[in-house]
């Protein structure tokens, strides 16, 4: 079942018709998803913490972050990738076996440290992921690309990582923050693999970067904020002796 869940999610790496994929929080938000018709979810580590009452930047300690991530797999029926940031401070056996366990399919592995934003240096991350791949052989890797997350990247910059986690074994690399159709063009043509957009305002529609080839796309630690904000206004609502409804 798991081999089978796993060859689905990367059979929906399609560029020019990309696998779309709101990031959920728990087992509510991922049956929302799974109900509105998405073949597959995705958890976001950013929103995922939140709601457990940690920061982002692998502050939730790993076995909340696996259990949260077991209950979202055990309460829908498609594959299920996971945001894992950086590993939690894992080797790659141990965070592919551990990973494994909950029953996701899938991983987000990024390349800048946790807390700092200090880019890891992109053979130490290759190392990493080629161990995650040998580990667990059916995993879908995403390969974060934090590049453009600081200012001042380059396209070169950008490619040279991202080939160098393809040749390690990722599925998808994912130069989280570019958000220009020019660059995202040819950062796609340039890698002729999987490429993954983190949307939100100001980056091309959903229709325009499937046209540029993008392969997948993710919301990231939006859908979460958008419902966040709304139920503070209900509860403002409330609190002023108002009905919510």
């Amino acid at each position: 079942m798991t081999t089978d869940r796993a060859a689905a999610l990367r059979a929906l790496h399609i560029p020019g018709k990309p696998l779309v994929l709101p990031n959920v929080w728990d087992a509510a938000s991922a049956r929302a998803v799974r109900d509105a018709g998405f073949p597959a979810v995705a958890t976001g580590s950013a929103a995922v913490a939140r709601v457990l009452g940690h920061d982002d930047g692998e502050q939730t300690p790993v076995e909340e972050m696996l259990a949260a991530v077991a209950r979202v797999v055990r309460a829908v029926d498609v594959p299920v990738t996971a945001d894992m940031e950086r590993g939690y401070g894992l080797e790659p056996a141990e965070l592919a076996e551990r990973l494994a366990e909950t029953g996701a399919v899938g991983c987000n592995l990024e390349d800048s440290l946790p807390g700092t934003g200090e880019l890891v240096d992109p053979g130490e991350q290759a190392e990493f992921l080629a161990g995650v791949r040998a580990a667990r052989p059916e995993l879908v890797i995403n390969a974060r690309v934090d590049v453009y997350l600081h200012g001042g990247a380059t396209r070169a910059e950008a490619v040279r990582r991202a080939r160098r986690y393809l040749e390690a074994g990722a599925d998808c690399v994912y130069p989280i923050g570019l958000g220009d159709e020019d660059e995202i063009r040819a950062l796609v043509d340039e890698l002729g693999a999987p490429v993954n957009v983190f949307f939100r305002p100001g980056v091309p529609e959903l229709a325009r970067l499937a046209e540029l080839g993008v392969a997948r796309i993710s919301f990231g630690g939006g859908v979460h904020r958008l419902v966040h904000a709304y139920t503070e206004k209900l509860v403002a609502e409330i609190h002023a002796g108002r009905s919510p409804f």
